[in-house]
C-alpha cells in the first residue's frame, strides 16, 4: 500500500514519539535517507507515492522505535558541518567533540609540520578533520578495535586522506614508536557501574566505558604524556572529571592546564602543556 509522502511522514513521527525527543525530524532525517533526497527534496514531494511496505522501511522504523540509532539505521553521521559513514563497529560523534577541534584550531597554525597521533580513532573524523586543518602534517590514529580501525579507514579513504593518514591496531600508544607533538584523544571516560541511556547499549562498550572509575584510560594517557616526553595533549572527559584530572596532575610538571566547555557550560576537556626535564 503506498501514502503519500507527508502522511507517512506523520505515521512514522506518531511511531517515535514515545521513543525520541524530536520525533517529527527524526521520522524526516529517516525518510529522507530511506528516499536518498535532501531536505528541499522531501519539503516539496509531500504528495510524492511511497511503498509504507517495503521491507527496509519498516525494518528502519521497527528498530528506531527500538531506540537503535538512527545513525546506524542510514550509515550517515554529520559532524563539523561534514558527512560521515557510521555503522556498529564505532561510537556515534558527538557534537561535544567538535569543542576538542576547536581547540587545537586555536592553539595551531596550519601549515606546522608536526606529529600528530590520536589514541582511539573510532570513526576517523577527529583525524580526517584535523589533516584537512594540517596540511604539512603527519598522522598516525590508533585503536584497538579492528571494527573501529575499518570504519575509519572508510571514511580516510572517502575523504582521500589515505596517504596522510596511517591506521595502527594497538592499545593506546603501544604500537607507536615516534617522537609526538601532539596527542589527541576523546578516550572511553565513563565508570562501569554508570547507567546510560538505551540507545547507548548498542554502540561498542569499549568505547564507552574507562574502567570501574571512568577516567582509568585518560590516567594512562597522561601517563604516557610524561614517560614519552609530549608536549601537548588535547583529551575529552567527562564532566565531572575536572578535578580528578588536577589532582593526578599534582605529581607532574605542568606549564599550563586548561580546561574547556560545551555548549552547556559543562566541563568537556582538557588542554595540558606538559613540562619536561
Amino acid at each position: 500500500m503506498s501514502k503519500r509522502l507527508k502522511e507517512l511522514h506523520e505515521a512514522i513521527s506518531e511511531c517515535l514519539r514515545s521513543v525520541v525527543e524530536s520525533p517529527r525530524r527524526e521520522a524526516e532525517l529517516l525518510l529522507m535517507a530511506y528516499l536518498g533526497k535532501d531536505q528541499l527534496y522531501f519539503i516539496t514531494h509531500q504528495d510524492e507515492l511511497i511503498d509504507e511496505n517495503d521491507p527496509r522501511l519498516c525494518e528502519w522504523v521497527d528498530k528506531r522505535s527500538a531506540n537503535v540509532p538512527l545513525e546506524y539505521l542510514t550509515n550517515r553521521v554529520s559532524f563539523y558541518s561534514k558527512e560521515f559513514y557510521i555503522d556498529e563497529g564505532a561510537l556515534i560523534p558527538r557534537p561535544e567533540t567538535e569543542h576538542l577541534i576547536d581547540e587545537i584550531y586555536a592553539r595551531y597554525k596550519s601549515d606546522e609540520a608536526i606529529t600528530i597521533v590520536e589514541v582511539g580513532v573510532g570513526s576517523g573524523i577527529i583525524s580526517i578533520l584535523l589533516a584537512r586543518y594540517f596540511t604539512k602534517a603527519r598522522f598516525i590514529a590508533v585503536d584497538i578495535s579492528p571494527r573501529a580501525l575499518a570504519v575509519a579507514r572508510r571514511n580516510i579513504e572517502a575523504f582521500g586522506l589515505c596517504d596522510r593518514i596511517e591506521l595502527r591496531e594497538g592499545d593506546l600508544l603501544s604500537c607507536v614508536s615516534e617522537s609526538i607533538d601532539l596527542l589527541v584523544s576523546n578516550p572511553p571516560y565513563i565508570a562501569h557501574d554508570a547507567p546510560l541511556e538505551s540507545n547507548l547499549s548498542y554502540e561498542p562498550q569499549n568505547a564507552l566505558f574507562g574502567g570501574e572509575i571512568g577516567d582509568e584510560i585518560i590516567r594512562r594517557l597522561l601517563d604516557e604524556v610524561y614517560a614519552r616526553h609530549i608536549p601537548m595533549f588535547v583529551c575529552e572527559m567527562g564532566y565531572d572529571q575536572r578535578i580528578k584530572v588536577q589532582e593526578y596532575l599534582k605529581p607532574f610538571s605542568v606549564q599550563s592546564l586548561e580546561f574547556y566547555k560545551d555548549l552547556a557550560s559543562f566541563d568537556r576537556g582538557f588542554v595540558l602543556k606538559a613540562l619536561h626535564e
